[in-house]
C-alpha cells in the first residue's frame, strides 16, 4: 500500500473558535473550510500547509470519539492520514495483512473523501486514516 501523500493530520481541540486564531496568527495559516460531520459527532476546520492539511476536531457530543480522545487524553495530536487511491482494495489488502480495521469498507467522511481507520493496536499505537477523493 503506497499513499500518494499525507491526506492531513488531525488535531483534536476543545474549541475551534480558540484553536484557528492560533494557526491563524502564529503560523499565519488561512482556515479555508469548517463542516460539520454529524455522524462523526465532530466540527472540523481545515488549513493547507502545501499538499498537507491540518485538520482541527471539535466533538459536538461529549460521547462521540473526539469527545472521549479529549477526556482521556486531553487534546493534541487525534490521527495521520495518507491519500490512497482504491482505498476499498487497500483496506482488503491492510486486513490480509493482519492490520485490525475500524471500518472495513470506505465511509463518508469531511471534505466528501470516502474514509476508512485503522486501529492504533496494529499501527503502532497511531489512529491511522487512509483517504480517497472520489473525484480523482
Amino acid at each position: 500500500m503506497k499513499p500518494t501523500h499525507i491526506e492531513h493530520i488531525g488535531i483534536a481541540v476543545k474549541n475551534l473558535e480558540e484553536a484557528i486564531p492560533f494557526y491563524e496568527e502564529v503560523f499565519g495559516l488561512k482556515c479555508y473550510a469548517v463542516e460539520e460531520v454529524a455522524d462523526q459527532k465532530v466540527k472540523t476546520a481545515f488549513f493547507k500547509v502545501g499538499d498537507t492539511k491540518i485538520e482541527l476536531l471539535e466533538s459536538t457530543d461529549p460521547d462521540g470519539p473526539i469527545g472521549k480522545f479529549i477526556d482521556k487524553k486531553g487534546e493534541g495530536v487525534h490521527h495521520l492520514a495518507f491519500a490512497v487511491d482504491k482505498l476499498d482494495e487497500k483496506l482488503k489488502k491492510a486486513e490480509e495483512k493482519g492490520i485490525r480495521l475500524i471500518d472495513k469498507q470506505p465511509r463518508k467522511g469531511a471534505e466528501g473523501l470516502n474514509i476508512g481507520f485503522l486501529h492504533p493496536k496494529s499501527t503502532f499505537g497511531v489512529l491511522t486514516e487512509l483517504c480517497e477523493d472520489p473525484n480523482k
